[in-house]
């Protein structure tokens, strides 16, 4: 793997280096993909939803509820222009050392805090909240826009990149991802039931396709990639060929 990173780090200056968009329902496997790639690719790893996830931790401990549409959009505002979120991001073979991106409020490293089922349904509500959004739109392109970039989210490829070079849709129905999250959250100990989580994930893919404010929805330029019944080696393997032929391309 090391030479295959030497080999993207020392291109040439005309080497393109693109921004790679995966989104895609909770549970698809978005974040073990993202991470193989950013391995792969050599290139830096972002996951938005961890900033949503965020934003609704820091509304929780404030006293804040999800629905306080103003309180939550103001809180979201502050965090942003007071740099109170850090994602620090992590690149090539660091990626595969993290099970979540790291990520910081207040300097306080909350990676594992916004991970609970609760933290998942604040991230849908608080996304949904257009003043939200706006917020952390910049925050995304900014560390987006150099481009070597892998980022995973809901809305990537229609909102925050509708340009990116390359976008892909991960998929699969909703008893796989809800299995794949039930074992999850048992093999950190959180009691919960398997028709619990089915219909959290049944819950969270309505919320997020009907939002009004940057639904959920697969980029006309997207190709489409079902997780069902495949390792997440095979759909790196297929992603990096995509990028790698693209950026060939020119």
């Amino acid at each position: 793997m090391s030479e295959h990173h030497e080999h993207h780090e020392h291109h040439g200056p005309d080497a393109r280096r693109l921004r790679v968009a995966i989104d895609g329902p909770a549970g698809a496997g978005k974040g073990t993909v993202a991470r193989g790639l950013s391995e792969r690719l050599g290139y830096l790893l972002l996951d938005t939803g961890a900033l949503y996830r965020t934003v609704a931790l820091a509304s929780a401990r404030a006293g804040i509820a999800w629905e306080d549409v103003e309180a939550i959009g103001a809180l979201a505002r502050r965090l942003a222009d007071e740099g109170r979120i850090a994602l620090p991001g992590v690149s090539g073979a660091a990626a595969r050392h993290v099970d979540h991106m790291q990520i910081l409020l207040d300097g306080e490293d909350v990676s594992f805090a916004i991970r609970t089922p609760e933290m998942s349904l604040g991230a849908s509500r608080v996304s949904a909240v257009p003043a939200v959004r706006e917020a952390l739109l910049a925050m995304q392109r900014q560390a987006g826009s150099e481009g070597g970039v892998v980022l995973e989210g809901r809305d990537i490829g229609t909102v925050v990149f509708p340009d990116a070079e390359v976008k892909f849709f991960l998929t699969a129905p909703a008893e796989i991802r809800a299995r794949r999250r039930f074992d999850e959250l048992a093999g950190r100990g959180v009691d919960v039931s398997f028709e619990e989580t089915l219909a959290d994930v049944i819950q969270r893919d309505k919320a997020d396709s009907e939002r009004a404010v940057a639904p959920l929805r697969q980029a006309a330029d997207a190709l489409v990639v079902d997780s069902a019944g495949r390792a997440p080696e095979a759909i790196v393997d297929e992603m990096a060929r995509v990028v790698e032929l693209r950026a060939r391309a020119g």
